[in-house]
């Protein structure tokens, strides 16, 4: 299909869509989208910047806008994603729309949700733990949501949230429509469509994972007192705004502080942060305020800001999955952008599995070794022995 007024979607949805420049489905899309109308449950694996939130926001809000009964839950595994997906939603439901929503996510004033949910909304996003505190503190009613989403299901199962999910899940009617999204499909992921989705529809944008294609990668190995000098020479050999990816929370102000002392425009983000003070943080570097952003894996989960056009993997993430979400901030809509990584010799088993996981079959080959020699001189003696993080472990969110 090639316009979205092919789906018979509400003459409202139609005319949002219009609205948002929506023309033509991506191919997560196209394969979502016609299923889900159906009422059909969906398994989907796509990766971040693929257009699923409109994959599993169209049919969620055609389904609200064609039924007065019913609501439509959608979990997400940070603030800040759960934000933008509700903005999206919101768009498509029309600015004076009939039907209410409830952004239910920690950090946010708890009146203020209160006062959403008893204005009786039939949509809902949030983030798995307030969900659960509004079920508990008996805020929240769920036995007419016939529309769960859960969007990032291996970001929320990383970070702890399995348990949550299944309690919420308890207060929920059987009979509903699930729509489960995922960058990868691990076993985890496996077990909970096979326990929780009903024959659902498989849907895939590719049979492996791979990363954007106008994303050039560069390998830069170095030694562990080499690494910082690494880190400026290539800040002060590039423009435009960068991701700095470092592995726990202190180390996101630490750097933000030298490199501020080295003269860059930095800041932090991390999972500590207040919530009014991510929000600032966040605006400050999508308006260009601040060049660089450092952050930790989860913190910049769902982060959508289209002027970044380089992520640098200071530290290697704990999962070679990871690498992908990480390089899928830059190279947004259709822009190019870069990804380098700096291993060292204590991280080469890292480096080695996210090769894997990019280049299926071709385990031996390091595609950015022979950059690497030209830039170092040096030879690679890289060692195939990363068998160990080709799956997350589990962690404590950063």
């Amino acid at each position: 299909m090639n316009h979205f007024n092919l789906f018979e979607l509400p003459e409202v949805l139609n005319r949002a869509l219009q609205n948002m420049q929506f023309s033509k489905p991506t191919p997560i899309q196209a394969q979502t989208i016609p299923h889900a109308l159906k009422g059909r449950d969906i398994l989907g694996s796509a990766q971040t910047g693929t257009g699923k939130t409109a994959a599993f926001g169209i049919p969620l809000v055609a389904r609200l806008l064609s039924n007065q009964h019913g609501s439509a839950l959608v979990m997400t595994p940070t603030r800040e994603l759960a934000a933008q997906v509700m903005t999206q939603l919101q768009a498509m439901l029309g600015k004076q729309g009939p039907i209410k929503t409830a952004l239910l996510i920690g950090g946010e004033p708890m009146p203020k949700q209160l006062k959403q949910l008893r204005s009786r909304p039939r949509l809902l996003v949030g983030t798995p733990g307030r969900i659960n505190d509004h079920l508990q503190q008996g805020n929240l009613i769920l036995h007419d949501t016939d529309v769960l989403v859960l969007d990032e299901t291996d970001r929320m199962l990383d970070m702890g949230f399995t348990s949550q999910i299944e309690k919420i899940l308890k207060f929920m009617p059987n009979t509903r429509q699930t729509m489960l999204f995922s960058a990868t499909l691990p076993n985890n992921i496996i077990k909970i469509a096979e326990n929780y989705l009903n024959n659902p529809v498989r849907v895939a944008v590719d049979k492996t994972i791979s990363p954007v294609k106008k994303i050039r990668h560069d390998v830069l190995r170095v030694s562990e007192e080499e690494k910082y000098r690494k880190l400026l020479s290539e800040l002060d050999a590039r423009t435009g705004s960068v991701i700095v990816f470092v592995k726990t929370k202190y180390g996101t102000e630490k750097m933000a502080k030298q490199l501020s002392k080295a003269g860059h425009n930095a800041n932090a983000i991390h999972g500590d942060l207040r919530q009014n003070k991510r929000d600032r943080v966040i605006a400050n570097f999508r308006s260009q305020k601040y060049r660089i952003l450092v952050a930790t894996d989860v913190a910049a989960r769902g982060l959508d800001i289209p002027h970044i056009e380089h992520v640098i993997n200071y530290d290697l993430p704990h999962c070679a999955e990871d690498y992908i979400h990480r390089i899928g901030r830059t190279a947004r809509a259709g822009a190019d952008g870069s990804a380098i990584c700096l291993v060292t010799p204590a991280n080469a088993r890292k480096w080695n599995a996210i090769n894997r996981l990019m280049n299926p079959g071709a385990a031996d080959k390091k595609p950015s070794e022979q950059r690497y020699k030209k830039r170092s001189g040096k030879p690679s003696d890289f060692k195939n022995n990363g068998k160990k993080f080709n799956r997350c472990i589990n962690r404590k969110a950063a």
